[in-house]
């Protein structure tokens, strides 16, 4: 590792179903164990976070990220958290929606897709109907803009509608659409979802999509015409914690995989990225493996917050040296990649971890 003298809390969270992820709480519960276990033990905390999904509004906003935005200012804490591995899953769509010009959007769905949701993200001010086209040509919609549950059928699949409203930190409006099988799986085949403007307000991008990432889904199970940017995995859209993208360290080009910025509302992530592909790690009880994703990089970026803290907590160098502060020394010491030129970027953020160019006076 990294910082191989480091000591070690490892955390280990349970899923609640077959092939699904550990809860929000759950999570909270295992951060909130590691932060008071350094409290205890009077020593400063890297928390490493290599997990992430699809589900919330990507702004930074959601429950699980203003969480770690409180507790990142706990004690003398830095969070390290993977950008995700969705940029060139086609699990995202987004676009610019103006008065008097509807969207199509196509979904392609994949053989023996047991259920499927997709989220609908937008401002809460900007107002369209959505409506929607099976496999079959046969139409359903425009679907009235009430807040609640709506339930509809077609061909061998219901289809659940749900308008979300704000919440007291956030003006997005979530709109879940999920797919159930009438007997064993939705109807396969193109599907449309028609964007029908009424009032927009916004003119930069107002409408995305996600479907569920993980690998949770048929391989051919896609948007036809996706967007790679804004493919962050929640909860790496928090504001405090250190988001990490990937690199393949052998090119020196960035990994097409690796969770692309910025967040629905703008804000710069990933914070920067680190090696992540073919990384050699163990595997049980005794090898060695390699390994690509953000959850390789992540560690990387943690364990050199390890030791820049221990230059300056432990060894005295600096008592005040984690946290924003910590964050702020890699993003100015990050270095380019060959052929990009634009920094920060969505792709990059400040650019590719050097931990020897980080420490201050370098």
């Amino acid at each position: 590792g990294i910082a191989f003298d480091a000591s070690l809390v490892i955390v280990k969270l349970g899923t609640p179903l077959l092939n699904s992820f550990p809860r929000t709480t759950q999570l909270m519960q295992g951060v909130n164990y590691c932060i008071q276990k350094s409290l205890d033990l009077q020593m400063p905390l890297v928390l490493n976070l290599s997990f992430g999904n699809n589900y919330g509004s990507h702004d930074g906003t959601a429950l699980l990220e203003s969480y770690l935005n409180q507790v990142a200012n706990i004690g003398k804490t830095t969070i390290c958290i993977g950008s995700g591995n969705e940029a060139s899953a086609a699990l995202h769509a987004s676009g610019i929606l103006t008065n008097g010009k509807e969207e199509n959007i196509m979904l392609s769905v994949g053989p023996y897709e047991p259920n499927l949701n997709i989220q609908i993200w937008k401002s809460y001010v900007d107002q369209f109907d959505i409506s929607l086209r099976s496999p079959s040509g046969t139409m359903v919609g425009p679907f009235q803009q009430i807040l609640g549950t709506q339930r509809f059928r077609i061909g061998q699949t219901s289809l659940f509608l749900y308008y979300g409203e704000p919440n007291p930190y956030s003006q997005a409006q979530e709109i879940y659409l999920e797919f159930l099988p009438i007997n064993d799986y939705i109807d396969s085949g193109i599907w449309y979802i028609n964007l029908l403007p009424r009032n927009i307000v916004t003119t930069t991008t107002n409408y995305h999509l996600w479907l569920p990432g993980g690998g949770v889904l048929n391989g051919s199970t896609r948007f036809l015409q996706p967007t790679p940017d804004t493919t962050l995995t929640t909860p790496s859209t928090a504001s405090v914690p250190i988001t990490v993208g990937a690199y393949n360290s052998l090119l020196g080009t960035y990994a097409d995989f690796s969770g692309r910025g910025y967040t629905r509302t703008n804000q710069i992530k990933p914070d920067l990225v680190a090696p992540g592909v073919n990384i050699t790690a163990p595997v049980a009880p005794d090898g060695y493996g390699s390994f690509s994703g953000t959850s390789f990089a992540t560690p990387i970026v943690s364990g050199s917050a390890a030791l820049m803290m221990e230059w300056g907590i432990i060894n005295g160098n600096d008592p005040f040296l984690y946290g924003e502060k910590l964050k702020s020394y890699l993003l100015r010491g990050a270095l380019p990649l060959a052929g990009e030129t634009v920094y920060p970027s969505p792709r990059l953020g400040y650019g590719k971890l050097c931990l020897e160019n980080s420490f201050p006076n370098q």
